[in-house]
């Protein structure tokens, strides 16, 4: 169900998303985002009967606001596996930064709170999803390098792409979103296309 046809659900999801954006590492209770949303814990619990779904239904939610569906359409549209790794790669790298505050919170709170912890396991499952996609559009052009099998291939890119890298690279070592993005596409086609330099 999309959440502008349900107004209570979209304040839920937005209280959701600033709680979490606003308070890195702090596990966001359901009294708390109830509270923010302007609603009872029994109207909460009503839409989401518990954290987990609520968490990723809010990660969802900023995919809807991002129009991340639309900025994947190229990557899905290639007609080449190394133009399929080059859209998703570009797709994802302007993504992160965007979501990188609700991301890093749901990372720290993994540690200790077993509803953050499956919500960025399906989260970065669905990510893995594009990778692989892309690593098997590789292997379907032959143009996959021999040095991996898919699977590893995948988990290289998926590696590279994490937000840990992300973090490292921009935050901590101030690189800027530009170089972030150029190097690590040419990382993964030096890795992963078969010829390439």
């Amino acid at each position: 169900m999309s959440s502008e046809k349900n107004p209570t659900r979209t304040r839920i999801l937005k209280a959701a998303w600033e709680l979490l954006e606003s308070s890195p590492g702090v596990a966001a209770r359901m009294s708390d985002i109830a509270k923010k949303a302007g609603i009872s814990r029994q109207a909460l619990y009503l839409h989401f009967p518990n954290r987990t779904e609520l968490f990723v239904a809010t990660t969802k939610y900023m995919d809807e606001v991002y129009r991340v569906q639309e900025k994947l359409a190229p990557s899905r549209a290639a007609t080449t596996g190394e133009a399929r790794l080059e859209a998703f790669v570009a797709a994802w790298s302007a993504y992160v930064p965007k979501i990188y505050g609700i991301a890093k919170t749901l990372i720290v709170m993994s540690e200790t709170d077993e509803d953050a912890a499956r919500a960025w396991f399906e989260r970065m499952q669905d990510m893995r999803e594009g990778c692989e996609a892309a690593v098997a559009a590789l292997a379907r052009d032959g143009t996959l390098s021999s040095d991996y099998s898919e699977t590893e291939a995948t988990d290289l890119l998926w590696t590279l792409l994490s937000l840990q890298t992300w973090e490292s690279l921009v935050v901590r070592c101030g690189w800027d979103q530009a170089r972030y993005t150029a190097t690590v596409l040419s990382m993964a086609r030096r890795a992963l296309v078969a010829g390439a330099d």
